[in-house]
């Protein structure tokens, strides 16, 4: 049964008109403290994840629910409809259970704090926020194991319970909680900065009711939903059409031996809706590479995208959400059944990004953007130092952002553009590694007239004795290039050993013990490129050279020769480019995705530098043929 709303006031809101002006100010007065949100818990959260990286997403809703600033979307639709308990003024909510909240929270590690916020004795609004806790207990340090065949096996599960109750603090579930983690001391204050920033965005709701207004207020949400419900609409009738367009992509493997799995994705317009239907992706996996993938949050995928390639100054919120029909196989990666292992889902997650993309720029090719913002690597390094102190490190990784419309792809940065990455001075203070080398991987961004974003070469230099884990995509599968662009680079990862021995490691790889002295090069994948690589102006090519993003051979993949000067030639150059243009078809694919699946497994094959027998599980996948 649903959740019920005590109120000692149940006085309806009145609508009011609201005149732009004030319009304005609610609506800026929401996102500035939607940004305070963040600043308080970045500088209160003690995790390098949340700290550091900020991996945490904040939300005010309306009285109803409904996200009016935010970045994921609302998940209190779905939390109320599955509470069978009551919201109360004090009360303060906490879950972690994805199931609990069909996929609103998408793995055991986001912690969710929920407070409603109540003026007067009537409920005006929510204010939310969900962390990525560095460990939650469970079967390895992180609590995201590779291997896991549920969810059980990936740390405490928190179904949606009281942490405030009518104003009481519940410290003994706490207690139990944080009983369950290798790192309490970092769950605990990530936890409380959760609950500090929900807390000032609620005291600025309420500051703004009381300068303008109860109804004010509320019908001013009402205009900022119904004003992106309009502009989301015009925003379909102009780029999505009423045939169906399909596209698919594909998660490298589940880290157990298995796929490539594939995601597909067939879009239409119909009586003014966006229909998103998922039929043809693969059956959920026996491993933790699952995405339990809730609609209103896919809703919120495809209104961003929209917002950011065709009107960025738009403020997203839910307003829109009844324009989307999104329909998800039953069992299928983005619709698994309990309790199937979900910890791994960010790799899916990304990829849905680049689908998007692929949806969407086939009605309108010069709005298409190439793929990149394919996954979120992840590394893990923990064990005891010399003084019998525990160390736990997790890390996100940044990859190359694809070549889009308006320009290059950025060289190593995020999946989620708030993301910033943790300092190498953070890390060799606070963990037992050194940094060795941190750079771009140079041509690894794919050739275009707007180049792929490079990935990252990061090698870290291990001073302890420990074990490891890698969770990456990409290393497979490359991003694909459109309008003419080349794919990008695929990731790999490189273990140096103290010994001099060398070995490539899977890209999802779990209880990799490391010595003190071995070395990880930890490389990402690069951004596909967009647009034909011979019309790119040589003489930025030849900067990129010098600037270390191109190489000198690389610069003839956008057919640029270069001077023993490191000037452009131009003569060669005009001989080169009209060579290449003879030696391709006259007409430009518009997705590029590189070599034939069977020469991809090849060089998987051959990248591991082990004869046959001696190659890892994850190199001998179970490909499909085509």
């Amino acid at each position: 049964m649903p959740a019920t709303i005590v109120q000692t006031n149940t006085a309806p809101f009145a609508e009011v008109a609201i005149d732009p002006v004030t319009l304005d100010i609610i609506e800026n007065a929401l996102r500035n403290a939607r940004t305070e949100m963040d600043t308080t818990l970045v500088r209160t959260a003690m995790s390098p994840g949340i700290r550091e990286q900020g991996d945490a997403f904040p939300l005010i809703a309306d009285h109803k629910g409904r996200m009016i600033v935010g970045q994921f979307g609302s998940y209190i639709g779905p939390f109320l409809e599955g509470f069978a308990g009551t919201v109360e003024e004090g009360d303060m909510i906490f879950l972690s259970d994805p199931y609990s909240v069909q996929g609103a929270i998408s793995h055991s590690n986001d912690w969710l704090v929920l407070l409603p916020v109540f003026k007067d004795g009537r409920l005006i609004a929510y204010t939310s926020m969900f962390g990525h806790q560095s460990d939650i207990g469970g079967k390895v340090a992180g609590s995201m194991p590779i291997d896991a065949h549920s969810i059980f096996e990936e740390g405490v599960r928190i179904p949606p319970v009281k942490i405030w109750n009518r104003g009481v603090y519940n410290e003994d579930l706490i207690k139990l909680v944080m009983h369950q983690t290798r790192t309490p001391e970092w769950c605990k204050a990530d936890l409380n900065a959760l609950v500090a920033a929900c807390r000032v965005a609620a005291r600025r709701v309420v500051e703004m009711c009381e300068r303008f207004g109860d109804d004010e207020f509320v019908s001013a949400c009402e205009n900022l939903l119904a004003r992106n419900h309009r502009a989301m609409k015009s925003l379909i009738e102009n780029a999505i059409g009423v045939e169906p367009v399909s596209f698919e992509d594909y998660i490298c493997d589940d880290g157990l031996g298995f796929g490539p799995y594939k995601i597909k994705c067939t879009m239409w317009r119909e009586d003014g809706r966006v229909i998103l239907d998922f039929a043809g992706t693969d059956p959920q996996s026996s491993g933790s590479i699952n995405f339990l993938l809730n609609e209103n949050m896919m809703r919120m995928f495809f209104g961003i995208y929209m917002i950011m390639v065709f009107d960025p100054q738009i403020l997203f919120n839910d307003g829109y959400y009844d324009l989307i029909d999104v329909r998800i196989p039953d069992g299928s990666l983005l619709k698994p059944k309990f309790p199937a292992a979900l910890s791994g889902r960010t790799h899916a997650l990304g990829r849905l990004f680049d689908i998007l993309g692929g949806l969407l720029g086939q009605k309108t090719p010069e709005f298409l953007c190439a793929a990149g913002f394919s996954s979120s690597p992840h590394l893990f390094y923990s064990g005891m130092d010399k003084t019998g102190t525990w160390f736990q490190l997790f890390q996100i990784g940044f990859g190359g952002i694809p070549g889009r419309p308006f320009g290059d792809g950025p060289d190593g940065h995020s999946l989620w553009p708030n993301f910033t990455n943790v300092p190498n001075e953070f890390l060799e203070r606070y963990f037992p590694l050194r940094i060795e080398r941190y750079e771009t991987v140079a041509d690894s961004g794919g050739a275009g007239f707007f180049r792929g974003g490079n990935g990252i070469l990061m090698t870290y230099k291990f001073l302890e004795d420990g074990e490891i884990a890698i969770h990456d995509d990409r290393w497979f599968v490359p991003p694909w290039g459109v309008n003419g662009g080349a794919p990008g680079a695929r990731a790999r990862k490189v273990l140096r050993r103290v010994d001099g021995s060398e070995a490539v490691v899977g890209n999802k790889q779990e209880g990799i013990m490391v010595k003190a002295g071995d070395e990880l090069d930890f490389i990402t994948w690069g951004g596909a490129g967009w647009g034909d690589p011979l019309t790119r102006e040589p003489a930025l090519v030849a900067k990129e050279v010098l600037q270390g993003l191109v190489t000198t051979p690389g610069a003839r993949e956008y057919g640029v020769v270069l001077d023993g000067a490191g000037a452009v030639d131009a003569g060669a150059t005009e001989a080169l480019r009209a060579e290449l243009r003879a030696a391709r078809p006259e007409v430009l694919p518009t997705f590029n995705h590189g070599a034939p699946i069977a020469d991809l497994r090849r060089d998987a094959l051959r990248d591991t530098g082990l004869p046959a027998p001696q190659q890892p599980v994850w190199a001998h996948l179970a490909l499909a043929a085509g």
